[in-house]
């Protein structure tokens, strides 16, 4: 059993997450694999990821390689915030990997114009730059679905360039399948991420 390595350059992608099982730290984890390719990462967020789970999932990292990730509270003005990323995104050398977790509210319906500014971020940003929007899923209570969740707003994120991927509890303990098109990754969470 081996860590996932997952190369995602250039992809905007929304990550619809099953409860708290593990959407920060497939964040975290991408973004610590970018950081060994050489890259830089900027992570904005509401709450910053716990330090204990950080501390983990940069453990493999040497000092030098950990300040090419960059944090920013992600309050107040979405469009402001935006505009921060990509001015930093044009300023700083070799950003790969752009993360805005938990970018919207935990339940109900995505605002269209969250959708249009993170849409106006896709398009600005470098091309070769990932785009990575983290967010609560949710159940489909009409069971149509085949999955245990779905993507909250998946027609506007699919028509705004977004490929949707969920990060699914199949069964109790530490497995998770994360699905991406039409694929299905069976992973383990451990505490330096994920294994498959």
């Amino acid at each position: 059993m081996g860590r996932a390595l997952f190369d995602v350059r250039g992809e905007n992608i929304h990550l619809a997450v099953e409860g708290s099982i593990g959407g920060t730290t497939l964040g975290l984890h991408i973004a610590t694999d970018v950081i060994e390719r050489g890259g830089r990462v900027l992570w904005a967020t509401p709450f910053m990821p716990d330090n204990v789970r950080f501390g983990q999932m940069f453990a493999h990292l040497s000092l030098a390689h950990s300040s090419r990730y960059h944090a920013m509270n992600l309050v107040g003005d979405f469009n402001q915030a935006m505009d921060i990323l990509i001015d930093t995104s044009n300023s700083l050398p070799s950003v790969q990997l752009i993360v805005l977790d938990d970018w919207c509210d935990t339940s109900g319906k995505i605002p269209a114009d969250k959708i249009a500014a993170v849409q106006r971020l896709a398009d600005t940003i470098n091309d070769d730059i990932c785009l990575l929007l983290t967010s609560k899923g949710s159940i489909d209570a009409s069971g149509n679905s085949d999955h245990a969740i779905i993507a909250r707003g998946e027609k506007a994120m699919r028509k705004a360039g977004f490929e949707i991927w969920r990060l699914e509890r199949p069964k109790d303990g530490h497995h998770r399948a994360l699905v991406r098109s039409d694929e299905t990754m069976e992973l383990k969470l451990e505490e330096t991420g994920f294994f498959h």
